[in-house]
């Protein structure tokens, strides 16, 4: 006898909750905390809101869940790469070209950090996976930098986290203004020789940065 999806879902409850989850993040992206409708979400995944709030407790709980998931997401990409493992100006181009390829890849994650910001991290605050995510990379930057000062590769003492903010700035700006930087200069972001040329833009700006000298 064929399965039905209730039995589906009742089986495999975390397809269900991958499933809300990935109709959440569209739904939190596209209309913010606020806007967004819970009953949207348990209708697009035909599963109900009782369900949702079993899981997640609350709009505010699965909205939680989307932000901590989105943040795993890329933190999980960076691991993947095995950056201890590579010489140290490979290892920042690797991180900063796989930095830059998923904020434009991922437009619903560099909406949900600008909503959050418009919450000033209320809601962030809540989880510690955040804050232990967000270490890893520093972490992983510091060791970069640590490496590439002790080769003679790198000149400047520089902060990981200035060095993060950096990276993160360019690569998150070109997504969350991308419409209005678009109209207001006439170009596309997304066109590929000015994505090739952006990217190498960055790349080189943070390497020509880390040799030279520290004034």
């Amino acid at each position: 006898m064929a399965k039905t999806a209730k039995d589906t879902r009742r089986n495999d409850p975390e397809r269900t909750r991958e499933d809300i989850l990935d109709v959440a993040t569209e739904e939190f992206s596209e209309f913010g905390l606020s806007g967004a409708r819970v009953d949207s979400i348990a209708e697009k995944t035909r599963t109900s809101k009782r369900m949702i709030y079993y899981y997640y407790g609350s709009k505010e709980g699965l909205y939680l869940a989307v932000l901590e998931r989105a943040y795993r997401k890329i933190r999980s990409l960076e691991s993947d790469l095995q950056l201890a493992e590579l010489p140290p100006e490979e290892a920042l181009r690797q991180l900063i070209g796989t930095t830059f390829d998923h904020d434009e890849q991922n437009p619903d994650f560099v909406r949900l950090v600008s909503i959050e910001n418009i919450h000033h991290a209320m809601h962030m605050t809540r989880s510690n996976e955040i804050a232990d995510l967000n270490i890893s990379v520093i972490r992983t930057i510091q060791d970069i930098l640590d490496r590439g000062l002790k080769s003679g590769v790198f000149k400047r003492q520089a902060d990981a986290i200035d060095l993060h903010m950096l990276i993160s700035a360019f690569c998150f700006f070109r997504v969350s203004n991308r419409y209005t930087f678009g109209t207001i200069f006439k170009r596309d972001l997304s066109e590929p020789l000015l994505y090739a040329r952006h990217k190498s833009m960055i790349t080189n700006a943070v390497l020509g940065y880390l040799r030279a000298d520290s004034p």
